[in-house]
């Protein structure tokens, strides 16, 4: 059984910096059921530039992430156009003035999901790739007493400065498109997203994808089909 696209409304929350971000919500999507016992719960949450949809085909019925054994749980994290984010937040913290959010942010109101909207208080494991992999590394480190294992995948702990000089080069072809207007813009900055998205083409994906031609298999018809 898989879920509608629901909203967990969070109220006023005051953030790991000190803000208080009113009417915060937690966009989820869910997939099987919850059990008797509430003991079949995986929390699996979103990666870089991606919301619940990437995900998605990493959950099926005789996979490891199996709806017919588990409740899958997929948090949208925060930033991702999802949840609260610049895009859909109001003033004083719409567009550019919206707060910073930390993996504590993200984690904190994660449990509170978990907890107060399914009345769960043992996880089974939670999982993730690249930032869904460092927001797993937070929930095991955050809340041990609630979480039994942890699958993280092509993530760390902790971004390393390799990691954070790459991200500064992806940031950098998207602030140049002059629609950016230092995060003011009130039309799509597309040719920065366009290159963004070119640079980290070379950097996401394995040399294996594009040797395999796995780019076939997410239903583009070339690489120059991808890269568009």
């Amino acid at each position: 059984m898989t879920g509608a696209v629901e909203n967990y409304e969070l109220g006023d929350v005051v953030l790991q910096s000190g803000l208080t971000l009113r009417g915060a919500r937690l966009a989820y999507k869910t997939f099987g059921v919850l059990n008797a016992n509430r003991d079949n719960v995986i929390v699996f949450p979103t990666f870089f530039g991606s919301n619940h949809t990437g995900n998605e085909p990493m959950i099926g019925e005789g996979m490891a992430l199996d709806p017919s054994r588990y409740f899958i749980i997929v948090p949208n994290m925060f930033g991702n156009g999802m949840s609260s984010s610049p895009s859909n937040t109001p003033q004083p913290y719409d567009r550019a003035r919206f707060p910073k959010m930390t993996y504590y942010d993200n984690i904190t109101f994660q449990h509170r999901l978990v907890t107060e909207n399914f009345g769960v208080e043992r996880i089974a494991l939670v999982c993730g790739f690249s930032m869904g992999a460092q927001q797993t590394f937070h929930w095991g480190a955050l809340h041990p007493d609630v979480v039994e294992r942890i699958a993280p995948w092509c993530g760390s702990a902790k971004t390393s400065r390799h990691n954070f000089v790459f991200l500064e080069g992806v940031k950098a072809a998207l602030t140049a498109d002059d629609a950016w207007n230092n995060g003011w813009y009130d039309q799509q900055p597309t040719k920065g997203m366009q290159a963004a998205a070119r640079v980290y083409a070379g950097w996401g994906p394995s040399q294996a994808v594009y040797r395999e031609k796995g780019y076939l298999e997410m239903g583009f018809s070339s690489v120059e089909d991808y890269l568009i």
